[in-house]
Order: C-alpha cells, then structure tokens, then sequence
C-alpha cells in the first residue's frame, strides 16, 4: 500500500503509546484516523492534541474484547470519516500476576488473552470484510512483540498471547496472497510507553487476583532509553507502504531470534528425507512443507524520518 494520502485508519489502543506513535505518523503522511482506547481520559488527552493541531482524527471509546461495541465504533468510523483502509490492532496489555507461568491464574489467562488476541481477532473479523468490500486496497497490522518471536523468562502469559498473534498473521497474509490487501506483524522491543500502568488501570475487577496491587515503579529507566513511540510509527508507516510481513523496530533483539530459529533447525532429526513422504505431503498441501510468503519479505533501508521535526 504505497499510498496512503486520504486513507483511513483504525486503530485501536490508540491513546497513548505505541497507538498514539502511530498515529501521529499517519496524520503526517495524510491519513484521516480513528483511535480507540478503553480509557476515556487518555482518549480526551489525545484528542486535544489532534484537535489543536486540526488533524482530521476521531476519537472512540472501546473495549477491544466487546465486540457488540466493537461493531458499532466501526459503523461509527465509516459516518464520520469514510471506508476504512487500513486496520491496526495496536490494542494490547503487558505482564500480569507473578509472570511466571506456573503461577498464573485463570483471571490472569482470560484478562491477557481477551485483550492481546481476542481483540486481533475482533478487528479481523469486524473490519477486515469491510476493507475487502469496498476494493480499494488496505493493510492489516497487529501488535505482537518480540515476546512473539521468542519466549523471555517470567513472562508466561504474555509470551504466549503474542506467539499467537504471530500465527494469526501470518496465516492471514497467507490467506490474503492476490488479494489488494497487505498483511503485517509488528513486533515492536523496548518502547517509552505506559504499559504497566495502563494494564492496571484497564483490568477489570473481575479479572484481578484477591489481594493484588499495583505494579511497582520498574527498577530500571525504561523510559528513557525505550524507542520514541513516534519513530516506532513511522517505522510502522514504512512497513506498511513496503508490503512488509514483519516489521521490526530493534536490531538489539536480532540475535534472540536467530539462536531461537537456530535451535529449531537443530531439532530436526539428522535423517535423510523420505522422499515418498514428502511428495504425498506436497501433492495434499504444498505450503504444509513450504510457504512463499516468507520469501516476500525484505530488508528495510533506513528510516527517512527527521526527529527533530516533531
């Protein structure tokens, strides 16, 4: 999707963060935005910047797991502002309980679940046929992470919600291959962002552990050295005009990924194919044994994107 100028886009968790990064960049490159949030006064304190600056956005209260709400933030969308293009399933929580797996609780499993892939997956099944009616092109992105690409220690729950976003999309850009709408995993490192205290403030009561609190402050700066939630857009913006499958925003965690696929080619058996085998597999389902949408993806050039000019 080269062009994005007159376009529209839905974001959801768009308040703040990483949502809020991206879309600021969309209203650079001549996008008219919906954002959503659950958070009514996150939501208030966004909409004020746009509106000040006369950037055409529209702001929706959202819960990304309602999905009777959800339809109607799209009908919503699409009075105000038009066909939608372009979908970002931004909405997400962080780690939850004591964040290792074995300690967590079902409340834990349903609440970072509902949100990080039931939320996707409402976006896919919501929005997505409208992109694909009206014939004019569009994208899909969500949010995973680089939890999404390999596991880190004490953080069951959320690794697990994002691996499985990671499957969902790339079987729907496996799906969607010769449609006119383009497929994106975005798997964001460290960002500067408010994910703990928003994952507190958005759990329900409902879905809280008796006697849990607050997270405490974390013990390092993250804040400080975290990626600007504004270059973390447009480097979202980038992937979408490339047609990217991935799109990564922190080389420090390219090394994660490779010992991880490493190991995985490790663990195969060191026996020679059955060539029979592998026929019969290829004439049931040749992409059971090969998929071409992993040779699609490139490697992004630097990012043109002159920081000081917020």
């Amino acid at each position: 999707m080269e062009k994005t100028e007159g376009k529209t886009a839905f974001i959801t968790g768009g308040a703040s963060g990483i949502g809020l990064g991206i879309a600021k960049a969309c209203v650079r490159h001549g996008m008219k935005v919906v954002i959503t949030d659950v958070r009514q006064h996150a939501l208030d304190e966004a909409m004020s910047y746009f509106k000040k600056n006369g950037f055409p956005v529209h702001g929706i209260q959202l819960d990304v797991t309602d999905r009777e709400a959800y339809v109607r933030a799209a009908d919503e969308a699409e009075e105000v502002l038009g066909k939608i293009h372009v979908l970002i399933n931004n909405a997400g929580v962080g780690t939850v309980g004591g964040g290792f797996t074995q300690n967590a609780t079902f409340k834990d499993w349903d609440f970072v679940l509902g949100v990080n892939l039931g939320g996707v997956i409402n976006g896919i099944v919501i929005i997505l046929p409208r992109i694909l009616a009206h014939g004019e092109g569009g994208h899909v992105v969500a949010t995973s992470s680089t939890n999404g690409l390999f596991a880190m220690r004490g953080n069951g729950v959320y690794n697990t919600s994002k691996f499985a976003v990671t499957g969902l999309m790339e079987s729907l850009a496996s799906d969607l291959c010769g449609t006119n709408v383009g497929v994106s995993l975005f798997c964001p490192g460290l960002v500067s962002s408010n994910l703990g205290v928003s994952t507190w403030e958005v759990r329900p009561d409902h879905l809280k552990n008796e006697g849990e609190q607050p997270p405490l402050p974390p013990k390092y700066k993250f804040v400080n050295v975290g990626m600007d939630p504004e270059e973390v857009g447009e480097r979202v913006l980038q992937g979408i005009k490339r047609n990217d499958l991935f799109i990564f925003t922190h080389p420090e965690f390219k090394e994660g990924v490779r010992v991880r696929n490493e190991a995985l080619l490790r663990a195969f058996p060191n026996e020679p194919v059955d060539e029979r085998r592998r026929l019969v597999i290829r004439m049931g389902n040749s992409t059971v044994l090969y998929n071409p949408i992993y040779e699609m993806q490139t490697t992004p050039g630097p990012l043109n994107w002159p920081k000081n000019s917020r």
